[in-house]
């Protein structure tokens, strides 16, 4: 591996299911310490509450609080803008999701997803002009988040610790995305293509086109459903090594074959969403340690306790109390 080699971020998808209780949350496990304890088992999860609804700027400081120093969250761009409104007229909307607390995670902000819907097809024009509306550091999210309207107003966070990189990456699943022209207009918007691996459901594309890759893992043999064999995560396992070295691997399923990709290391992000059956979190650990990073989890084994760390004891409830849904529950996507 080269000396100094990108950064590497694994992790999953959400981390509030119900399957995932008692398998991968031990026993006796109330819920409100279930980041707390995922976050000390893989170093990066994605916040999916986000693409279902505007959240609150008292999650997002609990959210930082749970978790680590070291820890990252990606965070995914509402469906407000990519499915609903699909692009078009989102600027104030772009204002609201980045005045509603996302600030508030600080230093353990990482890249922002945008998924994109089936249906909607690549049309240039309309891309270019939401690429340019995407700040790149938080001094400008904060300039565009002043622009926000009143269905915020209550739910505000409007300052920032420091000026940081703030880094973008996009989740495509129409074909008509396979095009030269698309890979060109994310590399001068310094975009990532995430590489999605979707069951063969979805266009699998690796170009590279931003100075980190981001990989989402939903299935290697059904979506969202199947774990990924040993042989499945020696192959991702290589192809992040040689991503994390500035390199492109030989096998590479692109959409711009003949163009350059600029040279350097790379960041990595790659998150398990093969959450039905409990696979994403061990799937996770087996790939962090064949590009040695360190895991408290087994094969999908029982969990053990990070050094340090003591299960709570559960809570005793008032009579007729009722837990409150949460307002966005993770969900496949």
């Amino acid at each position: 591996m080269a000396r100094n080699p990108g950064s590497l971020r694994i992790g999953i998808s959400g981390w509030r299911y119900e399957p995932w209780r008692g398998v991968f949350y031990p026993e006796g496990l109330v819920q409100r310490r279930e980041l707390a304890y995922a976050s000390r088992m893989v170093n990066s999860i994605e916040l999916n509450g986000s693409f279902y609804s505007l959240q609150d700027p008292a999650s997002y400081r609990e959210w930082h609080d749970d978790t680590p120093d070291d820890f990252v969250f990606a965070v995914k761009g509402p469906k407000y803008i990519t499915h609903l409104r699909r692009l078009k007229d989102v600027a104030t909307p772009l204002a609201n999701f980045l005045a509603n607390g996302l600030f508030e995670l600080k230093a353990k902000l990482g890249p922002i997803l945008w998924q994109f819907p089936p249906m909607l097809p690549f049309k240039a024009d309309r891309f270019e002009a939401f690429f340019e509306l995407l700040p790149h550091d938080t001094r400008a999210a904060l300039d565009l988040a002043q622009r926000h309207d009143g269905r915020v107003a209550d739910r505000l966070s409007l300052a920032i610790d420091r000026k940081r990189p703030l880094r973008h990456a996009v989740e495509i699943r129409h074909p008509s995305f396979v095009d030269p022209a698309f890979v060109t207009l994310l590399r001068r918007h310094r975009i990532a293509l995430v590489v999605a691996d979707t069951a063969g459901k979805w266009p699998l594309l690796e170009d590279l086109t931003a100075d980190f890759v981001y990989l989402r893992l939903h299935g290697d043999q059904a979506l969202y459903t199947s774990g990924y064999s040993p042989e499945a995560l020696d192959r991702w396992a290589r192809r992040i090594g040689a991503w994390r070295e500035g390199r492109q691997v030989d096998d590479a399923h692109v959409a711009a074959p003949a163009t350059r990709h600029r040279a350097g290391p790379r960041d990595v992000y790659a998150y398990f969403d093969n959450d039905v059956k409990v696979h994403a979190p061990y799937d996770a650990a087996s790939l962090a340690r064949r590009l040695g990073l360190p895991s408290p989890l087994g094969d999908m084994g029982r969990p053990v306790w990070p050094q340090g760390w003591q299960a709570p004891a559960p809570r005793a409830r008032a009579p007729g109390f009722r837990r409150r849904p949460a307002r966005a529950p993770d969900a496949p996507g």
